[in-house]
């Protein structure tokens, strides 16, 4: 991008559809995490008739539905862009596209959508095990949801199942399509960042209230799920986002080179934990730089003696292949979102690892440099998920479609600059509103207290069910 407004039209169209996508997936994870540990919690008060679990899935229940309406309405905008803004991109992929996001709208989205409703008035009409059921079925649809979008985000990084007519991508293999090895890794990852999400923010929900002394048992049952699904899940996304770094050195080498700062073929390679230079070309030898040996070799190709073509290898590739130009993405951008996205999953294993250990030593409610620390950590996984959407996608630049289509071919010609500015413009400003209204909804859900004794719904269900 040459600046944070652009100066052409496919600046501004990038710059609109970056915003609209970030923020956006602000909200995603925490649906295909909070989910779950509410569903959880409904169970387990199904299970045990213990009315602390009632309150705590009415508490968090609020919370996922606010999280819920205003990611659904943030994410329809992209729909509306891909025609408006990228009417070349849409033309090219449409016949590829147009199943797996056909599925995730018409079945997926309108599953998680119906069953949530269905929860949402269920309370007093519905025996409590169909009133259950509804919503497991609604967290499925989020998860399926979840999947179509990837398939369908995972063939512009790895395309399959394909064949080009008329200057069109056809759709060959839907098999193909839906089995893509890409999707698939990518599937994983999202959904493990969804379950950190969910799991971090009720442990420091949790940590708010007993720094507050107020239903300190209660919160105690929901601090111990959420560790119990932090710890492994933490590190299990370190190992499942380390063994991702070899699908992407196979379908996309210059993004994992560029993560590295990489100018040069190397075997084995070593992995920087900061460097100071080392970015550009011109300059691509770093003044200071802290090398673990081997790793990078092991993260991009699974084995300690791997080797890692370069960016200047790969550059000179790239343009006997598909002619002159620039095929690098932005190296810094490309090194630092790497590199925040991975220490902030670090730093959530530590969170999660100690507020374990001080439960096992009935200690976490009195920890107060934890509590305070676990509030704080709130703010990882959105630091995290930012971070690798950026890495995601910027890393693919210049292409829109691996390989096949590139982004400065990609947008719509009949769209001026003036338009573009003036609709982005008008996004930011709506976006801020609804991140300050989300903020708010959040924060002051998330610190009420319980309150009295819900009222336990009635166990019949309603006449003629």
């Amino acid at each position: 991008m040459t600046g944070v407004l652009g100066s052409t039209t496919v600046d501004l169209a990038r710059v609109q559809f970056a915003t609209t996508s970030i923020y956006h997936f602000l909200f995603v994870p925490l649906t295909l995490g909070l989910g779950p540990l509410v569903a959880v919690m409904q169970t387990a008060w199904y299970r045990t008739k213990n009315e602390q679990w009632l309150k705590l899935t009415k508490f968090f229940g609020t919370l996922f539905l606010i999280n819920f309406a205003i990611g659904v309405a943030t994410g329809l905008v992209q729909e509306f862009e891909f025609g408006m803004n990228w009417s070349v991109y849409s033309k090219f992929v449409g016949n590829v596209f147009g199943a797996p996001l056909a599925v995730e709208g018409l079945a997926a989205f309108m599953l998680e959508a119906t069953f949530l409703g269905v929860w949402i008035f269920g309370w007093n009409r519905l025996s409590p095990k169909v009133h259950l059921a509804t919503l497991w079925i609604a967290v499925i649809g989020t998860w399926l949801s979840g999947y179509f979008i990837l398939v369908a985000n995972s063939w512009m990084q790895h395309p399959v199942g394909y064949k080009i007519v008329n200057g069109e991508a056809q759709l060959t293999s839907v098999w193909a399509l839906v089995s893509n090895g890409f999707a698939l890794r990518a599937y994983v990852h999202t959904m493990l960042a969804g379950l950190i999400f969910g799991s971090i923010i009720v442990l420091g929900v949790c940590c708010w209230h007993f720094l507050r002394g107020h239903d300190v048992e209660t919160f105690r049952k929901a601090a111990k799920l959420a560790l119990i699904v932090a710890v492994p899940v933490t590190l299990l996304q370190l190992v499942v986002g380390n063994r991702f770094g070899e699908a992407v050195t196979s379908a996309q080498s210059m993004k994992i080179a560029a993560s590295e700062a990489q100018w040069d073929t190397c075997q084995p390679c070593g992995f920087s934990l900061f460097q100071i230079g080392g970015f550009t070309k011109d300059d691509p030898t770093p003044s200071f730089s802290i090398t673990i040996p081997r790793l990078l070799s092991y993260m991009a190709t699974g084995s300690f003696d791997g080797q890692v073509q370069g960016l200047n290898e790969l550059q000179a590739q790239e343009q006997s292949k598909y002619g002159p130009g620039n095929y690098m993405p932005n190296v810094r951008v490309i090194y630092w979102s790497m590199r925040v996205m991975a220490y902030a999953g670090m730093l959530m294993f530590l969170v999660a690892a100690l507020g374990a250990f001080l439960y096992w030593k009935r200690k976490l409610e009195r920890a107060r440099w934890f509590l305070w620390s676990a509030i704080v950590a709130i703010a990882l996984p959105y630091i995290a998920a930012t971070a690798g959407w950026i890495l995601t996608e910027m890393g693919r630049q210049p292409w829109i479609v691996q390989g096949l289509l590139k982004t400065s071919e990609a947008n719509s010609p009949s769209v001026s600059t003036t338009w573009l500015a003036i609709s982005l413009t008008v996004f930011v400003v709506l976006y801020v509103t609804l991140l300050v209204v989300d903020f708010w909804l959040m924060r002051r859900y998330a610190t009420r207290d319980l309150g009295d004794e819900p009222e336990t719904p009635e166990t019949a269900p309603v006449p003629g069910y």
